[in-house]
């Protein structure tokens, strides 16, 4: 295998890139990479510091000649998502990541590579490094966290970012302008009970089970509306619990927060002479979800089998409210952007319902641009579970950044990228978050952007990024710093 990555151009970024892939920096544990970049800054004579955040600021006087231009904030994250495969023996806490160049690409030995967002990282210390480089006043965020929480750009205080504009460098398909994503907010609700004991005879336990979806990242693969397994799964004990006696015994439904159920299950228990009809009215159902999602889901299977009998079972006025709850719950897109055509506005995620013997949580993951409208639907998740005897938390809210087809910062780019490679970038959102959105709520007067590279897989042990598309997104970052248009 190649490890030479510093014979790869840009030298100064694969230079930098091949010393943070030494450092190790899962989340939560950025201390050395923060300073590495303290470190450097401080041999380069730059002032910088490390807030109580753990963010890492750094700042470089301009160019001469550039000092009336508008100031300009480098931003990047210092972390990196731990994921190897399970052969892989490693340990991100300890261990140096093993890149390695793979015909057009740079890629990991079994383990995520860090480009997202190391590239980034690395790019802005190639910035302050070169001293020939023309630009004026600019500052480096090197945030902290944001993989898991965003703890960084949540803990930014406000009065420290002295710029104009904010350039993300956070984004992973070169030749895209990103003006926009969403903002999030968790719905967490719980149903608490009293465990009832369950027949001794005359029922049959059964395990009604839906796989075989596709799922995907809530808030990109949201658009693409595909099935949710806790909507079907309690969409049949909805319509089964109006022809038959039902006994809600458990639930185990969905995943991660930040992915749409591709699994759900439920153990139940009926009257064992009303089991054959139940078994077809699941096969009919099967039929009928199949062919709404047609096109969209090509193998969704949804089971029933027999399973021992549970000594217990979730309370019945409160199973009972439950599914009429869960039914009721607003989930994917709710509303598609104006200003973007294609671009998803407003969604949710039913992405979690687990009982435990004594209660019932459920989550739901909240995204919007528009963060009157995110607020508006978690009241309304909150309204149905609440009217349900549920409780309900809302946390975890920040901001979107909603798209600004306006934006000075945006037509300027948008020329350099032309006027360097002949062709037009295309301008887009993303319905997901990035730190933009948390930023610009404390610097609402930032003229923003964000871009990238081109990464495969990001967080995933097959994550590559393409080298020749770093070397054009360098090229233009160094163009628009060239370029920054002057103060009024």
């Amino acid at each position: 295998m190649n490890r030479d990555l510093i014979a790869l151009q840009p030298a100064l970024v694969w230079k930098h890139f091949a010393a943070i892939l030494r450092i190790p920096r899962p989340s939560s544990h950025e201390e050395r990479i923060r300073q590495y970049i303290l470190d450097f800054a401080r041999s380069k004579g730059l002032e910088c510091k490390e807030d109580a955040a753990h963010n890492i600021y750094v700042r470089k006087p301009a160019s001469q000649g550039m000092e009336h231009r508008k100031g300009i904030i480098l931003q990047a994250h210092l972390d990196m998502v731990p994921q190897k495969n399970n052969d892989k023996q490693f340990d991100f806490t300890k261990d140096p990541i093993d890149a390695y160049i793979d015909g057009e690409w740079v890629t990991a030995d079994g383990t995520t590579l860090g480009a997202d967002n190391g590239i980034g990282v690395a790019s802005i210390l190639a910035v302050l490094e070169d001293d020939t480089l023309v630009h004026g006043p600019l500052e480096a965020l090197f945030t902290a966290t944001e993989e898991t929480g965003m703890d960084g750009a949540f803990g930014l205080q406000k009065g420290l970012l002295q710029g104009d504009i904010l350039l993300n460098l956070d984004s992973e398909t070169e030749g895209e302008l990103y003006v926009g994503c969403a903002g999030g907010l968790d719905a967490n609700m719980t149903f608490s009970y009293s465990a009832e004991p369950t027949p001794a005879q005359g029922y049959t336990a059964v395990r009604v089970s839906v796989k075989g979806l596709k799922g995907g990242h809530s808030g990109i693969q949201i658009v693409c509306q595909r099935a949710n397994a806790n909507k079907l799964l309690f969409r049949f004990l909805r319509e089964a619990a109006a022809k038959h006696e039902m006994l809600l015994c458990s639930v185990d439904g969905g995943g991660l927060r930040n992915a749409i159920p591709r699994e759900a299950e439920a153990v139940v228990m009926v009257r064992a002479e009303e089991l054959g009809a139940l078994t077809e009215e699941l096969t009919a159902y099967e039929k009928t979800v199949i062919a709404e999602f047609s096109g969209i889901e090509d193998e969704i299977a949804i089971r029933l089998d027999a399973c021992p009998a549970p000594a217990q079972m979730i309370a019945r006025e409160v199973a009972d409210r439950l599914v009429k709850a869960v039914i009721a719950c607003p989930d994917g897109v709710q509303r598609m952007s104006m200003a973007m055509p294609g671009l998803v506005q407003t969604s949710s995620n039913l992405a979690r319902v687990v009982s435990d013997g004594k209660t019932v949580k459920l989550q739901s993951l909240l995204r919007s641009s528009v963060n009157s409208e995110k607020a508006a639907l978690g009241e309304a998740i909150a309204a149905v579970f609440e009217l349900a005897g549920a409780e309900v938390q809302l946390t975890g809210s920040y901001n979107g950044w909603n798209p600004d087809m306006n934006s000075p910062i945006l037509h300027a780019m948008t020329a350099s990228y032309e006027a360097l490679f002949g062709v037009k970038p295309q301008v887009t959102a993303i319905h997901a978050g990035l730190e933009c959105g948390i930023i610009g709520a404390a610097y609402p007067n930032l003229d923003m952007i964000s871009f990238g590279p081109t990464i495969a897989y990001p967080h995933s042990p097959d994550e590559k990024v393409e080298i020749a598309s770093v070397a054009k997104f360098y090229d233009f970052l160094i163009h628009t710093l060239r370029n920054a248009p002057e103060k009024q």
